[in-house]
């Protein structure tokens, strides 16, 4: 089979956030592996309007469609999700709203309050109403890996866990990516 295509995608925008350390440790991990190709997507780069704000520029309009657009080419997602308040952050939320995910596979690298577990666990409904796959593996990391990475200098990668919990999940990644993209196959050439 054709490698996979799967967009890792920065679920933060705030200033000082902590995103792009799993976003570059999880997008290193899909690159060493050779039944997957990855991009890097980050929100900062997409400053879109709220699904259904009226007073959308043309601008976050165009925006919005080069998001969409963007999304079709994958296969599959990786999302970096940041929890505040027991939840995903509002631009991420949004981000899904006005994307695209039916029947493609989408897995989560929390960070937060409990590793993010409470943020991932909304996303998984979201992703239900959005026709996506979840897979069953998350990634969490704990505040003390957090606070190591921003106070220590240590990597993700230094975390043993992490990296099993990666592995098994972009196992996960690539067996549903699979699966869907010969259903979706079978779908468009009937």
């Amino acid at each position: 089979m054709s490698k996979l295509k799967i967009a890792v995608i920065v679920g933060s925008t705030r200033i000082g956030r902590f995103a792009a350390h799993p976003a570059k440790w999880i997008a290193e991990l899909v690159g060493q592996r050779s039944d997957l190709e990855v991009e890097v997507l980050d929100l900062l780069d997409y400053p879109m309007h709220f699904f259904g704000e009226e007073r959308a520029t043309t601008a976050e309009s165009d925006t919005a469609e080069r998001w969409k657009k963007k999304l079709r080419e994958f296969d599959g997602y990786i999302f970096t999700v940041a929890e505040y308040n027991h939840a995903p952050t509002a631009v991420l939320k949004n981000a899904i709203d006005l994307g695209e995910f039916i029947h493609k596979p989408v897995a989560f690298v929390g960070y937060g309050g409990v590793g993010g577990a409470r943020a991932v666990e909304q996303l998984r409904l979201i992703f239900v109403e959005m026709g996506a796959a979840s897979v069953k593996t998350g990634v969490h990391i704990a505040f003390s890996e957090y606070l190591s990475v921003l106070k220590e200098g240590k990597s993700l990668g230094d975390y043993p866990h992490l990296n099993e919990a990666a592995k098994n999940q972009l196992d996960q990644l690539i067996w549903w990516g699979n699966a869907l993209k010969a259903a979706r196959t079978v779908v468009t050439s009937a």
